[in-house]
C-alpha cells in the first residue's frame, strides 16, 4: 500500500459535501484512478485516526471543453477535455469526525 498522502489527493469541500458532513457524517476525497476502496479506508483511518464504516467510489469522466483565444487580432478556437477524476465518499462510524481545516 502506498502512503496515505499519495492516496488522498485532496478533500472535496462543496456546499453539498458540507451538508453531508453535518447530517450523515460523510466526507469526500479526490483519489488517484488506480486506488480501491480498501486502500482508501486504510488511508483515512491512518491519517485522521477515525473508524470508517463505508467507502463509495465514483469515476467522473472529463467533459468536452471549447476555448477561444484572441492572438494578434486573430481568433483561435480549440477543443479539449477536462481532466477525469475519481472520488471516494467515506462514511464514518458515529462518534468520529474529521476537522478538514485544522489538518
Amino acid at each position: 500500500m502506498r502512503h496515505f498522502s499519495k492516496i488522498l489527493i485532496r478533500p472535496i469541500v462543496t456546499e453539498k459535501m458540507t451538508a453531508l458532513q453535518e447530517t450523515e457524517n460523510k466526507y469526500a476525497f479526490e483519489i488517484p484512478s488506480d486506488i480501491n476502496k480498501i486502500d482508501v479506508k486504510k488511508a483515512v483511518e491512518e491519517k485522521f485516526n477515525v473508524k470508517v464504516s463505508k467507502v463509495a467510489i465514483s469515476n467522473r469522466k472529463g467533459k468536452a471543453k471549447q476555448m477561444t483565444v484572441k492572438s494578434n487580432g486573430r481568433t483561435i478556437r480549440t477543443d479539449g477535455f477536462a481532466k477525469s477524476k475519481k472520488r471516494a465518499i467515506v462514511t464514518l462510524i458515529d462518534g468520529y469526525n474529521i476537522d478538514l481545516f485544522s489538518v
